[in-house]
């Protein structure tokens, strides 16, 4: 019999949700079958069986939290299927021989029946599904479980259709006071509501973001772009650029040129805090937030100072495929060290992104909107406009260089033929 471990997952993984079982118990697995899905911050992973035989017993149920190294389910090499029943059955007869000894006719042992129901139900609940008892209010006794041998797990907490006691009845004094019949719309209506367990990454996402929030000094700086020259740059050659690369001209690629091309000149936000050491990054990585069904992800678009245009677009576009279907790999999101959103995606006009932590600084694009715009003292035009937003940590990064940075992004933006060279 061999023990199913959950595997190391990576830099700063070391617990999961497991997601779901593909297989139930006595079932026949061939090695390399997917046996479950695990649920992390990052990417969800399949656990595959390492030989075949049958899965003998599920240790860890779906929704649960499970560590690096902890066993999970247990696997019998071989393929025969029936090794459960017979060690099970065996146990059966012995118990029934062993039964008739006892006189039958002795009905005093019901009382002592009743007094294993109530302290059972205590002993065989999971830690995950007491947690969440206490939390509701729900006594476990009053739980039905789903497990065949009474096990009372998170789920079946969750299913439990409980309501809160009613209230006790009001003092005799103030009995004379109160209405016969409740008034329509009284508290003493349920409303409906739905209550949805947050994901793994959801969750994560929440508590990084506070802790953002809660450990950098935190401060966020505005621009705004004139996004003439580069809209004008895109007619101009995007059908050739497609014709040539077989990808469309987007915006990330001038602004991930515009960002490097900053980064170059001011290397402390392309930085991070190591204790009280500060680690300049020689390298540029760029994170580009990408909004998937899960949650935001950050996945990397590695060395984006070597790479051209079209290298940029289509390194984003595979990125972004991967993210809406579920299939980025752990080196896809680990190690980059600045982030670009773009929130203009969804319509944002000015937003104040947060950092993504351990880097020290984020740049936030957003919807690009006509404005009239004062070309000189007597001239007003409409030009396509866009605000552009950077947070950065101030423990490292002085505002004046922040907002110099953020002018710098601005200028190559505003004159792109500059990024071939800047880059």
């Amino acid at each position: 019999m061999s023990e199913i471990k959950v595997p190391a997952m990576g830099e700063s993984i070391t617990e999961g949700t497991v997601s779901r079982w593909m297989v139930k118990e006595g079932d026949t697995v061939n090695q390399g079958d997917v046996l479950l899905e695990l649920e992390t911050d990052k990417v969800n992973i399949e656990i595959s069986a390492e030989e075949s035989g049958v899965l003998e017993k599920i240790i860890r149920q779906e929704g649960e939290t499970v560590e690096i190294g902890e066993t999970i389910g247990t696997l019998s090499a071989g393929s025969g299927g029936g090794s459960g029943a017979p060690a099970s059955e065996p146990a059966a007869e012995e118990k029934k021989a062993v039964t008739p000894a006892p006189e039958a006719p002795t009905p005093p042992p019901a009382p002592v029946a009743a007094a294993p129901e109530s302290s059972d139900s205590a002993k065989t609940a999971s830690p995950s599904a007491r947690k969440l008892a206490r939390e509701r209010g729900i006594e476990l006794d009053q739980v039905q479980s789903k497990d065949p041998i009474g096990r009372v797990y998170q789920d079946d907490v969750k299913s439990h259709n409980h309501q809160p006691p009613a209230p006790a009845a009001p003092p005799a004094s103030k009995a004379p006071a109160a209405p016969s019949a409740p008034a329509a719309g009284s508290s003493t209506y349920t409303k409906p509501v739905e209550r949805q367990r947050m994901s793994r990454r959801r969750a994560t996402i929440a508590k990084r973001l506070v802790e953002a929030q809660q450990t950098a000094a935190m401060l966020t700086t505005f621009n705004e772009v004139d996004m003439t020259a580069i809209m004008d740059v895109r007619k101009r050659r995007k059908d050739k650029f497609k014709e040539k690369h077989e990808i469309n001209l987007g915006f990330m690629s001038f602004f991930t040129k515009a960002v490097v091309g900053a980064l170059k000149k001011f290397p402390t936000i392309n930085a991070e805090i190591d204790g009280e050491d500060v680690v300049l990054k020689k390298y540029y990585d760029i994170g580009i937030a990408v909004s998937a069904k899960e949650g935001l992800v950050v996945p990397v678009v590695r060395d984006a100072d070597r790479l051209g245009f079209a290298e940029i677009e289509k390194s984003i576009a595979d990125l972004a495929s991967k993210a809406r279907s579920n299939t980025l790999a752990l080196s896809d999101l680990q190690g980059g060290t600045f982030t670009i959103t773009n929130g203009g995606t969804f319509g944002s006009l000015l937003s104040t992104p947060i950092l993504n932590t351990p880097q020290v600084g984020i740049l936030g694009m957003h919807k690009i909107q006509l404005r009239p715009v004062a070309i000189d003292a007597e001239r007003m035009e409409n030009r396509p406009m866009m605000y552009i937003a950077l947070s950065y940590d101030h423990r490292i990064i002085d505002g004046s260089e922040a907002v110099r940075f953020l002018v710098t992004v601005k200028e190559l933006l505003e004159d792109p033929e500059s990024l071939l060279i800047e880059g």
